[in-house]
């Protein structure tokens, strides 16, 4: 679910671990829907942070796929003022200029007069002009984050949007190795990104879910383009834009996956997260492996193996029930079942009464065994 999503990413690390990664992946079928999902968790872990209850100080957004205004806008829309976006929001603008072409073109002196200026005048949104290079990145944004004012030492949460954009410049080990410094960084609470699954080759998002401590999967919710038009008046693809499956799959510490599964609406601007607990077990159901013989019994097959007589199960049968002592080889007792015949209530009060007396008979191997002493038995090797 969102919410238990965001209170992962709320909670933050513990000392002598990674901070907590949130990998969320999508698809171009239902691409404004994860781009929503996105920001939801963005704008919910900021009200989190402006109202003290994270323990990260500050949030740092690394834009790719969107201009730093669609964020501040949406967070707005949270109700959040924008002196606690000031305080709390720190964006890393990679959307405007991220080659820094346009900063080229600006400087040229025969466009003095008429260029436009391209940096931003707001004091929590930074511009970054160089994308290829990923050290330079892992230093903006830890300088970024450094910035937020608190008491104690100051954590923050980093955002990324997108994986799938910064792939278009930079290798997978290289963003890899970035996230995992982050993750690593003494300073991060959190850290949660986006990528477009069908973008890439399947090894790519299972690299960066290997890196997550949590999986978000935004999948369409009518897949099969052969179903034409749905009961309504949109078609499967308008449908798709606007209602999607929310697939949340949580790591434990001690080794257990949890799922959770939500559908997520987009009425205009906003974003809406339904349970939906009959899908729930259709979740859990592939989960199970796919095995040829069946791991439940029957209903005859537990009667029947309720009914199997155990080997040294007493039978009973109204009969006496005969104890073997342990004192008597079998065909003594054949030759003599009186003898073996005992009570158990009998045995217990002669027990509990001590009239019944044990002793010890031991019986030499032969005559030349000599008597216990405390000599050594091993004094004749030559050792």
């Amino acid at each position: 679910m969102a919410e238990a999503a965001v209170r992962c990413l709320r909670d933050g690390r513990l000392d002598g671990e990674h901070a907590p990664a949130l990998a969320m992946e999508g698809s171009l079928q239902c691409c404004p829907l994860a781009a929503g999902a996105m920001l939801h968790v963005a704008a919910a872990l900021a009200s989190q942070v402006v109202s003290g209850k994270a323990q990260a100080r500050g949030v740092v957004i690394v834009a790719f796929d969107h201009s730093p205004e669609v964020y501040l806008d949406f967070i707005r829309r949270r109700g959040l003022d924008s002196k606690a976006l000031d305080r709390c929001v720190r964006i890393l603008d990679c959307y405007s200029d991220p080659l820094g072409w346009k900063q080229k073109i600006q400087n040229q002196p025969h466009q003095e007069r008429n260029r436009k200026q391209l940096s931003t005048k707001k004091e929590n949104v930074a511009v970054f002009r160089n994308v290829k290079d990923v050290k330079m990145l892992m230093n903006s944004i830890t300088e970024l984050g450094g910035g937020f004012q608190g008491e104690g030492k100051l954590y923050f949460s980093v955002a990324v949007d997108s994986i799938s954009s910064m792939l278009r410049h930079a290798s997978v080990p290289s963003i890899s190795g970035l996230l995992s410094n982050l993750r690593s960084h003494d300073q991060v609470s959190s850290i949660f990104w986006l990528v477009h699954s069908d973008l890439h080759e399947p090894k790519v998002p299972r690299a960066f879910e290997c890196l997550s401590t949590m999986v978000v999967c935004v999948e369409p919710a009518l897949v099969d383009p052969a179903c034409g038009e749905s009961s309504g008046t949109m078609s499967f693809l308008e449908q798709n834009y606007t209602k999607a499956k929310f697939i949340f799959r949580l790591k434990r510490r001690n080794g257990r996956v949890k799922h959770f599964f939500e559908e997520i609406h987009v009425e205009g601007n906003d974003v809406k997260f339904i349970s939906a607990p009959s899908i729930n077990t259709e979740v859990s159901q592939s989960l199970l492996p796919k095995v040829h013989f069946n791991l439940e019994l029957s209903e005859k097959e537990r009667s029947d193996r309720a009914n199997v007589v155990l080997p040294f199960e007493h039978q009973g049968k109204g009969e006496p029930i005969r104890i073997y002592d342990g004192r008597r080889s079998l065909p003594e007792l054949q030759q003599d079942p009186n003898l073996s015949t005992l009570s158990l209530v009998d045995e217990i009060k002669s027990t509990k009464s001590g009239t019944s007396k044990g002793e010890i008979h031991y019986i030499r191997d032969s005559d030349d065994e000599q008597l216990d002493s405390d000599e050594d038995p091993d004094d004749d090797l030559d050792i």
